[in-house]
């Protein structure tokens, strides 16, 4: 029997309705429950052939208990490397690589130094930074945020230098990003799930948390949505991500991707709304269940990104033939 765990904290109505539906498929060889952390000893098997993690973002121990249980081959999704290494200003510069609009954005420096640091730490470090050439490049309005993290912490929106440098003083030692104001005229929250399975969401992040899913606009045109579920494809594809939420923005006709590095992301009925609720509970089922059905015992059942795959792929391509060019050749017999 294959079990699908789910790891989670205080969310109750997905984690519920994922186990209930998992199990109500009367599958002989598969079955689901929340998954139980004992003692975590290193190398030792899970028990789980899947396990889907919602909290490890906030909790480091359960990082720690996935990413040894992927090297036992338990299929995490997410993918706790990946997860841990991912941040979101990277994902803006691979949405550029990949052709993907984004907002204009650049990285700043912590505003106070890190801990154990000192001044000569920055000797490589311009100072003051050309802050007139950053405010040119990004405009006003603007947004500030962490360039890891969620939740709508520490987010400033800056009307100009004054705002800007009142809110920079408040970050203390994270490092932020700038970012360009999109001017939408429509917003889209899609959940994106196996890499496959797409649910564009009509969304106003203007609005009180429990109404953003509740738009009172007509239909979007199918090619506005042709061209949103193929960026939504594109960027989680290239990510890795198996479960996840892309925000798009659509300025003068075109989407922008605002915010995808959501691999823990809001599936509670009272805020999606029970349409997209039943949505995303039911392809996360079939998800986890076509995951464990494809799990190899003691293999890496983790899924990683065309951005890594093609990386690794590119690089033993290049060492085989280095190694080929490098071997001595064959010498005949002396005559």
């Amino acid at each position: 029997m294959k079990k699908i765990g789910i790891l989670h904290g205080m969310e109750r109505s997905f984690p519920q309705a994922f186990v209930e539906r998992i199990n109500k498929m009367g599958l002989k060889d598969i079955s689901a429950e929340p998954v139980m952390v004992d003692m975590v000893e290193q190398g030792a098997p899970s028990g789980y052939a899947v396990i889907v993690d919602r909290i490890s973002q906030d909790v480091p121990f359960y990082r720690a208990y996935l990413k040894n249980a992927a090297s036992a081959g338990t299929a995490v999704i997410n993918n706790p490397f990946w997860w841990s290494a991912d941040e979101k200003f990277f994902n803006n510069a691979l949405a550029v690589k990949i052709g993907v609009p984004v907002p204009k954005t650049v990285i700043l420096p912590s505003h106070e130094k890190p801990v154990d640091t000192q001044d000569s730490s920055f000797s490589n470090l311009k100072f003051p930074l050309s802050w007139d050439q950053i405010f040119a490049h990004i405009g006003w309005p603007a947004y500030m945020k962490p360039h890891a993290g969620g939740g709508w912490k520490s987010v400033y929106k800056l009307n100009g230098p004054d705002d800007f440098f009142e809110a920079y003083r408040q970050t203390g030692q994270l490092v932020m990003m700038l970012q360009e104001e999109i001017i939408f005229e429509e917003y889209f929250r899609c959940y994106c799930l196996g890499r496959k399975y797409i649910r564009i969401m009509q969304y106003e992040p203007r609005n009180p948390h429990h109404l953003r899913y509740v738009v009172e606009k007509g239909p979007a045109s199918d090619k506005l949505l042709k061209k949103i579920h193929d960026y939504v494809l594109k960027l989680n594809q290239s990510l890795g991500y198996d479960f996840n939420t892309v925000e798009m923005a659509v300025r003068n006709g075109v989407p922008y991707a605002i915010d995808f590095c959501n691999p823990a992301p809001d599936a509670d009925v009272a805020s999606v709304g029970q349409e997209n609720f039943d949505w995303v509970v039911e392809h996360a089922a079939i998800m986890a269940v076509e995951r464990a059905k494809s799990q190899e015992d003691g293999k890496d059942n983790l899924t990683w990104g065309t951005f890594v795959s093609g990386g690794v792929a590119a690089f033993l391509k290049s060492s085989g033939e280095d190694l080929k060019e490098s071997k001595p050749k064959a010498k005949g017999p002396k005559k």
